[in-house]
Parts: structure tokens; sequence; C-alpha cells
């Protein structure tokens, strides 16, 4: 299968059309440990999706029949000086932040090891699929430092403060049936499936409107911790976005005359290199 490749560790992918997108974290030697370079390579590969109008969903998943992703790359980190640490720091959060600022919905599957910075990438994404032999957590007390990829802002939006404030404190590994229950993934698959799980929940997405599916992520993101009037806002300038453009008036067309939408921003033709 062709794609895009950014870096030696991160390959994209257009599936479905180009309605999908599939992100491989591609560096299985490793298990996906975020080195520089993959950090880089992954806030390169999220700013060209985030660019593209014609994207409705993006898929991350890994190469690696080990892991997701378990976290910085520690080998790489030993014998850094502070100078170093400080240095590395803006690559570490672009990295992340690409992920978070994804614009269309974003689902992770996760199989193996998801830890640390690699938890915090499934964090960064809006729905999170997982095997039921993942391992899932934020261990980065452990080797004194803290999630610094977002993890103590999204987990507790997912958690509850207390239940976050014990993973992370404890830097507890959690297997991913009791990560279910505690609302740090959403869906457990079948065994070895959950990336095709992640692909048919991103294809029920990507079958409406991509305008849509956009302003209403970003009125969930955004409304989110406001007050209800506040939020009641953000929604508002949500919808003008989504009722104002063409794909409203398709979509109304296409419920009249009893057809599968045509939506507008998937016409335009796929870059020829993936």
């Amino acid at each position: 299968m062709s794609g895009i490749r950014y870096g030696e560790y991160i390959v994209v992918h257009r599936l479905d059309s180009g309605r999908v997108a599939e992100l491989v974290l591609d560096r299985p030697g490793r298990m996906n440990a975020v080195s520089a370079e993959l950090g880089a390579s992954l806030a390169a590969a999220t700013a060209d999706l985030a660019d593209d109008s014609s994207v409705g969903v993006t898929v991350i998943t890994s190469s690696s029949e080990r892991a997701f992703c378990v976290g910085a790359d520690l080998k790489e980190r030993n014998g850094f000086t502070e100078a170093d640490r400080k240095a590395a720091r803006p690559v570490s959060r672009a990295a992340y932040a690409g992920v978070l600022a994804l614009p269309m919905p974003a689902i992770a599957a996760v199989r193996g090891y998801a830890l640390g910075g690699g938890y915090e990438i499934a964090l960064s994404c809006d729905v999170i699929v997982a095997d039921p032999g993942a391992t899932i957590g934020l261990p980065e007390t452990t080797v004194g430092v803290i999630p610094g990829g977002g993890g103590t802002q999204l987990l507790p939006r997912r958690v509850g403060a207390a239940a976050a404030a014990h993973l992370i404190f404890s830097g507890r590994r959690v297997p991913a049936a009791e990560a279910r229950d505690l609302g740090m993934v959403d869906f457990l698959a079948p065994a070895g499936e959950a990336r095709a799980m992640a692909l048919d929940i991103a294809r029920g997405y990507a079958a409406n409107s991509p305008v849509a599916l956009r302003a209403a992520k970003r009125s969930l993101r955004l409304g989110h911790g406001k007050d209800l009037a506040a939020g009641l806002e953000v929604e508002d300038a949500a919808w003008h976005t989504a009722a104002l453009s063409d794909d409203w008036a398709e979509g109304v067309a296409a419920f009249n005359e009893k057809r599968t939408p045509d939506w507008p921003a998937y016409r335009s033709t796929v870059d020829s290199r993936y």
C-alpha cells in the first residue's frame, strides 16, 4: 500500500477514496519510541492533514505488533544535559499538539503498549479503540518527570480529577479491560482487530459531512469547560459554519431526493502520491 512518508518513522495512507487518512507510527524496532525525528515527522504529518479539507477522519495506528507507542525515547535522552532537554521540548510539544489540533475526528487504534507519550498521542484523539491485550498508562513519575504531552490535562477530562491523579502519581500500567471501565479508552475490539474496528468507525463518521464533522469537533473542544451560556455561543458559531456551507445544501437535497450525499469537500482529487 503506497502512501506519503514523513522521515523514516511516519507514513500516511489515504483509504476509502481518500476520505479516511491512516497515519502509521512506523518504528517497530523501538516500539515507536518518540525520538526527535519521529516527533518532528509526526508534527509535519499532522500539519499536512490539518490543511487538507478533503480528509474526513484520521486514524492513528502502529506497524508494531508489540506497541502502539511506548512514549519518549529514553535511550536517546540518556545523558541529555539540561540544555539538551530544553532544546528538545519544543519538538516534543509540537508532535503532541499536532495530533490534538487535528480539525477532523481522530481515532487511535491501540494494541500492545500505549505508555507515557504513546498514550498521550491516543489521548489527543477523540476516540480510542484498544485491543484486549493492550497495556495503558502514564508512568512518567517513575522516571522523574511528569506527562508532558497533554496527559495531566486530557486524562482528567476523561476519567475525572481523582482517578487521573491516582493514575499519574502511581504511574500504574492498566490492562485494557480496566482502562475501558475507567474511561481511559472507549472501545475494546476483538483480539487483533483494533485497527479494523477503528477504520470501521472512521468510515461511519466519514460518510457524514466533512464540514459538519469539523464544526462539531470544534464546538465540542472549544465549548468544554465553559459555562452553559458561553458554550452555546461556541455551538452557535459552529452551527453557522456548517449551516451556511455547501454541505448543508447538498445534505438537504440528498435527503429530499432519497440519495447518498455527494459532499463537495470529497470531490477533490486525492494526491497521487498516496
